[in-house]
């Protein structure tokens, strides 16, 4: 049986005392802001896209950033990365990459002393902070595959052999649409391992204008590094211990649960619309991403506005819909809204 605790995803964290975690809070707060600041020199209208990366990261989870061509999906994340003091590789995902162009391989080296023939691991790019999986649905599930260890033990096993990832480790991967050719969906344990999926759309004219002026003009815009690894496995720890109402958490599991069409109680439209369900991981991640959401406001307790917040991004790629959903031309996100609509929010926290 699956241990749930290994769900979460957790960094390795220690506590901290109330007063060290009201300090660790005024930090998250003050970083993010600065963070915001730099990446707004070069993202333009994308604020929502921005706070979601950054709680993802904070709370030390993995992202997925989909949305159609140009609208800065591969920059978002480039950007985010520049700003960090952290190491980063980009893999670009294509039909023939194989799961050793990812995790490593092992290759056959004569040592120079004795003569003999030794096995050498050489790392894939995976050994990084920041690993940037652009177009990750260009690859063939066997490739995605090479993945799942290493999002969710954060190690990669080869030969008999485990060998840890370095602390702190993020995936940020892009995805485009299915309805491109060359594109193979991602499997629902895939899918499963990251904590948001994050939307990107066109912009809106005005600022579509003054990316076109911007982009096209002489001037570089060099980002400043904001923190490092040290202060991302702070925060994850302040996101931790901000405190979730027992009332809040039954919200959320009610939540969830009502997406399942096999559970008994669940909404009408969920059975004839929805295939399968979110599972625990969307439960734990909903209250991560709000815990999340309320150490970048400085708050250390979690309030209805931060379930609100979290709800979409984290189950839009945790629902799988029927062919009477396709029929009708009913979205994940229609879904979600009414599953909000027939959850009521608890009246008191």
């Amino acid at each position: 049986m699956e241990n749930p605790v290994a769900m979460t995803e957790p960094p390795k964290v220690a506590a901290a005392g109330p007063e060290e975690a009201e300090a660790l809070l005024d930090r998250v707060k003050s970083a993010r802001q600065a963070i915001v600041q730099e990446l707004r020199k070069v993202i333009v209208g994308q604020d929502d896209p921005i706070d979601q990366v950054l709680g993802t990261m904070f709370a030390g989870g993995h992202c997925m950033i989909q949305g159609p061509p140009g609208t800065a999906k591969t920059l978002l994340a480039t950007c985010v990365a520049r700003v960090m003091d952290l190491t980063f590789k980009r893999i670009q995902f294509t039909p023939d990459l194989m799961p050793s162009d990812i995790s490593g391989t092992e290759i056959l080296e004569e040592d120079q002393t004795t003569g003999h023939r030794v096995l050498k691991f050489a790392k894939g790019p995976v050994f990084s902070n920041i690993v940037m999986a652009d177009e990750i649905n260009r690859t063939p599930p066997k490739t995605q595959a090479a993945l799942l260890e290493v999002m969710q033990e954060r190690q990669v096993t080869l030969g008999g052999r485990t060998y840890p990832l370095p602390e702190p480790f993020y995936v940020l991967a892009t995805q485009i649409s299915l309805e491109q050719e060359g594109t193979y969906p991602l499997p629902e344990a895939q899918q499963d391992r990251f904590m948001l999926t994050i939307s990107m759309n066109y912009l809106p004219e005005k600022s579509e204008a003054q990316v076109v002026r911007h982009s096209t003009g002489a001037e570089t815009v060099a980002l400043q590094k904001v923190i490092g690894a040290a202060d991302l496995l702070a925060f994850a720890r302040a996101v931790r211990q901000v405190a979730l109402p027992p009332a809040l958490s039954r919200y959320v599991v009610d939540l969830v649960a009502s997406s399942r069409p096999t559970v008994a109680g669940c909404p009408d439209f969920v059975k004839e619309y929805v295939a399968w369900g979110a599972g625990l991981r969307a439960s734990q991640n909903i209250a991560l991403a709000a815990k999340s959401a309320a150490a970048q406001d400085g708050r250390a307790a979690v309030e209805p506005q931060d379930i609100r917040k979290a709800i979409l991004p984290v189950m839009r790629h945790r629902i799988g819909l029927s062919f009477r959903a396709e029929v009708d031309r009913v979205s994940v996100e229609d879904v979600i809204r009414r599953l909000v609509e027939a959850c009521p929010e608890p009246k008191s926290c």
